[in-house]
């Protein structure tokens, strides 16, 4: 999705300036976003792809204005009201007011940190060989799929080498759209600062990108 969280390239957002490891939150009411979005995410209802995607269809102006935890809830909201979990008077009033349907799964408070420290790995097995090896020299596919996908805008039409071979792992562009995981094979490609945004540009900048196999085509 070409939404305003594809900001790479971009001019007139000045410098990206990193924070801190600490403090993780910065307001009282962000601990609780994180949790309910961790709490519901475990409960099956999505997965972080549909979840990214719910994210990116936020309206860009207010996707700019938002804080990154303003970002999540925003999400959050949606993907409840989208599966008849949450109605929009509860949303306004802040708290439960009707029954909701049960949830697939739940999380309980004593699973949490287990739960957490086994993540979700994203690798899968597979026989289907990889379509490339590395050395390989691609272009990324210049294509604008309307929903959610992991392929930059600055980088698509633009051709690269292939640095890396991670791997099969869950397709994104597929996941989040209930389509199931067809995990596929996700590279490493490495392309020239000038190749992504010509003359002018420093001739020794590099950019590394992961790009699945569906992203790319041979030379």
């Amino acid at each position: 999705m070409n939404g305003a969280q594809d900001l790479g390239g971009m001019m007139g957002f000045g410098a990206v300036v990193p924070e801190p490891v600490k403090p993780l939150f910065h307001a009282d009411w962000e601990p609780r976003a994180f949790a309910l979005t961790l709490a519901m995410g475990a409960t099956g209802e999505w997965n972080i792809d549909m979840s990214r995607r719910a994210r990116e269809s936020m309206e860009p102006g207010r996707y700019l204005t938002s804080s990154y935890y303003q970002i999540w809830l925003s999400a959050l909201e949606s993907l409840l009201a989208e599966r008849d979990l949450v109605g929009p008077d509860e949303i306004a009033a802040g708290h439960s007011l009707h029954q909701s349907r049960p949830v697939k799964r739940v999380l309980a408070a004593g699973d949490v940190a287990a739960v957490l420290a086994r993540g979700g790995p994203s690798d899968r097995k597979s026989d289907v060989p990889a379509g490339f090896a590395v050395g390989d020299r691609v272009r990324a596919r210049n294509m604008h799929p309307t929903g959610h996908t992991r392929i930059p805008r600055y980088c698509r039409g633009r051709t690269g080498v292939i640095e890396a071979v991670h791997g099969v792992h869950v397709f994104p562009d597929a996941s989040a759209a209930g389509e199931g995981e067809q995990p596929t094979w996700l590279y490493g490609v490495v392309f020239d600062g000038p190749e992504l945004w010509g003359e002018g540009t420093d001739p020794s900048l590099k950019v590394r990108i992961d790009l699945w196999e569906p992203y790319l085509e041979a030379l």
